[in-house]
């Protein structure tokens, strides 16, 4: 079984769970104010296992199912024996990464909780988006009919002007940082640790498809 599908399946399991009790979603919840009083740390990571709802829940799923398995079998290509432990390792560090920002602006901000796996969803369909430029992709009612290169940044642009508006409970800025620090760690890792150079990939696969 792929780590991709135990990931969906435990994350699944655990956001069911906490749908029907209020204290599982408290325990594991991103609450600053934990962290920082009682050093809570692993709050960072424990709150991408629980979701506000099954539609949230779903879509994180869903997009998380459609890249994953194309990132994961790509980073087996790309790291040889260790493609796994590098795509679980993008995963749970995206979970981390992407709450950073937040963490510092809401340290002790008692009004403040945030949920879900959005940012390293993100920082995952991001990387799949970098590896394959062209892959064909949806916006809200659109079908897939938009090039990965050109969604990427429209995606970035209303994620951020979202997130300056502040008006929907979503972490808009989860999904940024989920999303740069997904392509950040694709060309870092890959220029380190194997031949694959990502960010020549990249370029050459939108020109081809431009040709």
């Amino acid at each position: 079984m792929s780590i991709t599908l135990i990931i969906i399946i435990v994350t699944a399991i655990i956001s069911f769970t906490a749908f029907k009790n209020e204290k599982v979603i408290n325990d594991l919840i991103f609450y600053p104010p934990a962290i920082t009083n009682k050093n809570q740390w692993y709050r960072f990571i424990t709150c991408g296992f629980i979701h506000a709802d099954i539609i949230h829940l779903a879509f994180n799923m869903l997009s998380l199912y459609m890249f994953g398995e194309l990132v994961e079998n790509n980073f087996n290509f790309i790291f040889h024996e260790n493609g796994n432990v590098f795509y679980a390792f993008l995963y749970f560090s995206a979970l981390i990464v992407c709450l950073i920002p937040t963490f510092l602006e809401n340290k002790n901000n008692s009004n403040y909780r945030s949920l879900g796996a959005s940012g390293a969803v993100s920082a995952v369909v991001f990387v799949g988006i970098f590896l394959f430029p062209t892959v064909k992709i949806g916006l809200f009612i659109l079908p897939p009919i938009i090039p990965g290169f050109i969604f990427a940044p429209i995606y970035l642009y209303i994620s951020w002007h979202l997130s300056k508006k502040g008006a929907d409970n979503i972490n808009h800025s989860a999904h940024i940082w989920g999303a740069v620090y997904g392509i950040a760690f694709l060309i870092i890792a890959s220029s380190v640790f194997s031949n694959f150079n990502a960010v020549q990939n990249f370029i050459k696969t939108i020109e081809i498809w431009l040709k």
